[in-house]
C-alpha cells in the first residue's frame, strides 16, 4: 500500500468539509456522534459501507484516543492516505477547539445562572439519546447470533455491576469470539463472521491504490 499517493486536492477538500461539519456534533464524546458520522460517511458520501462503518467504530473504540478522532483518521486514511488522515483529524478538532475555548470563557462568567444550568441539563439528556441510537445501530449490525448476543449482554452487565476495567473487556471480547468460532467449526456448526447481506457494490470514491 502506498502511504504517499498522488495528492488529490479535491478529495482533501471534501474530507475537510465533511469532518469540519461533524466536529461540532461531538457533544457527549465520540460515541454520541456515531450516528452523525454514519449519516455523512455512509448514507450521503458512500465512502464506507455499513459493515465497514461497524468495523471502524469497533477499531476506533478499542484504540487509544477519542473515538471521533480515531474515526476521522480511519476514514481520511482510507480515502487519501496519510495526508487524508491528517486533514480529517485537523478538520474534526478545529471547530471543537474554538467551541470549547469560547464556552470556557462564557462558562466562567455565567456558570451560576439558573437558565444556563437548565440548558446544560437539556444537553445532557440529548446526549444520552444520541448514545442510545448509536448503540442500537451498532448492535443491529454486530449482534448476529446467540453467541454475540451473550458476549454483548455479559459485557454490559459487567460494566454496570462490577468494577472491572473496560480494557479487560476490549481484550476479552475478540478472544471470546475467536474461541467460539473455532469451537463451532470443530463440531461442524456454521460460524458466520458477519450477517448475511447483499454484496457491497464497488465504491468509486476509493483511490486505485486500495485495490
Amino acid at each position: 500500500m502506498n502511504l504517499y499517493p498522488k495528492i488529490n486536492l479535491q478529495k482533501l477538500v471534501q474530507i475537510f468539509i465533511v469532518f469540519f461539519k461533524l466536529g461540532p456534533s461531538t457533544f457527549g464524546g465520540g460515541y454520541a456522534m456515531v450516528s452523525a458520522i454514519e449519516r455523512e460517511i455512509v448514507e450521503k458520501k458512500n465512502w464506507l459501507t455499513s459493515s465497514e462503518m461497524s468495523d471502524m467504530v469497533s477499531i476506533a473504540g478499542s484504540a487509544p484516543g477519542g473515538v471521533a478522532v480515531n474515526s476521522a483518521a480511519f476514514v481520511g486514511y482510507r480515502l487519501a492516505g496519510v495526508l487524508g488522515a491528517v486533514t480529517a483529524v485537523f478538520a474534526i478538532t478545529l471547530p471543537t477547539f474554538f467551541i470549547v475555548f469560547v464556552l470556557s470563557i462564557f462558562g466562567m462568567i455565567f456558570k451560576d445562572v439558573p437558565k444556563v444550568q437548565a440548558a446544560l441539563r437539556g444537553v445532557h439528556a440529548a446526549v444520552v439519546a444520541l448514545i442510545i441510537v448509536a448503540a442500537f445501530k451498532m448492535g443491529r449490525s454486530s449482534i448476529m447470533d446467540t453467541a454475540t448476543l451473550i458476549i454483548a449482554g455479559s459485557c454490559v452487565a459487567l460494566l454496570l455491576f462490577t468494577e472491572i476495567h473496560s480494557l479487560v473487556l476490549i481484550l476479552a471480547g475478540p478472544l471470546a469470539g475467536i474461541l467460539i468460532i473455532q469451537i463451532k467449526r470443530a463440531i461442524g456448526i456454521a460460524a458466520p463472521t458477519e450477517k448475511e447481506r447483499q454484496i457491497d457494490k464497488p465504491d468509486l470514491n476509493y483511490p486505485e491504490y486500495y485495490i
